[in-house]
């Protein structure tokens, strides 16, 4: 246990420094920016996937789903905006008061810190905010709601494509990243990376593999609760069985698979705790960079 919270705090600290959000932040603008305007060339090719899905799902389930995902998206909302004003007010004072070498670090504490605020909002007010949604969708015409709940929809598949791209990009360019991490942390100058290709293949079949899953699943997105578990169970095991991979041939010569399986509750744990990123908008984007280096730290730790 100690191995793995060495490995948690390890990962917390890397990636608020300069060296590692640089790689982040670039990427995930990007990537987000690639996939916002394939989404928008899309659109209407996606709303029709989803109102056809929606079309086999009973109207109350669609309805109290809607409900839960509005609510959702409305805190998603809030904390983007609460991050927006409180450098749009105080910018000048944050840019007087903030070292700038942790500037971009204060950037992702005030992120978590709307984060954190509202979800507590949320915590207490959270049945009452879902029953308002439930009184107004049961106001609008099906045709309204159907057409709501499919742009939903389609805005969680591009969110979710970013978040497979982000881990895809973050395993192709792990090697300068952790070979830094190495250098600086574990006083040794070279990391032995003979299987480039079969990483990338790796991710790329995992990639797909989620992607089927998800499309078979995305009816069970549509029960309260469950909804929430399959999200993260899918999202947990794309991260553990593409990062594992990838964090051990950058540790080691050789993948030993067989004892990797001695530490499968570890590489659980910290693939859990990787995909809680993707819950809370920006920080998503310092998640895999998360996971890479905190899994790599505890493959070393063993290795000594």
């Amino acid at each position: 246990m100690k191995k793995i919270m060495d490995a948690v705090i390890f990962g917390f600290n890397e990636i608020l420094t300069w060296h590692t959000m640089k790689y982040a932040l670039l990427a995930g603008f990007l990537v987000s920016i690639f996939w916002g305007f394939l989404g928008y060339l899309l659109w209407d090719h996606m709303i029709a996937l989803s109102a056809t899905i929606i079309d086999f799902i009973p109207f109350s389930m669609v309805r109290s789903n809607s409900a839960w995902m509005l609510s959702t998206f409305l805190w998603f909302q809030l904390v983007i905006i609460t991050f927006a004003l409180i450098f749009a007010f105080f910018g000048n004072i944050i840019l007087r008061s903030v070292n700038k070498e942790k500037y971009t670090s204060f950037s992702i504490l005030v992120a978590g810190g709307s984060a954190l605020f509202w979800g507590i909002i949320w915590f207490f007010k959270g049945d009452y905010i879902y029953h308002q949604f439930i009184k107004l969708l049961t106001w609008l015409p099906f045709e309204t709601i159907e057409k709501g709940v499919a742009s939903l929809i389609s805005i969680y598949l591009i969110y979710n494509a970013i978040l497979v791209t982000l881990l895809f990009v973050t395993s192709m360019f792990s090697e300068p990243l952790l070979v830094s991490v190495e250098k600086r942390h574990f006083n040794e100058d070279e990391v032995e990376r003979d299987h480039l290709f079969s990483v990338i293949g790796y991710t790329i079949k995992d990639s797909f593999i989620f992607f089927f899953i998800s499309l078979i699943a995305l009816p069970l997105l549509f029960i309260p609760v469950l909804n929430i578990f399959v999200q993260i169970a899918l999202w947990v095991w794309l991260i553990k069985d593409t990062m594992t991979y990838d964090a051990s041939v950058l540790s080691s010569e050789k993948v030993d698979k067989e004892a990797l399986k001695e530490h499968k509750a570890a590489l659980w744990f910290l693939s859990a705790l990787t995909a809680l990123f993707n819950f809370v908008p920006i920080l998503h984007f310092f998640g895999p960079y998360f996971g890479e280096i905190a899994m790599f730290h505890y493959m070393k730790s063993n290795q000594k």
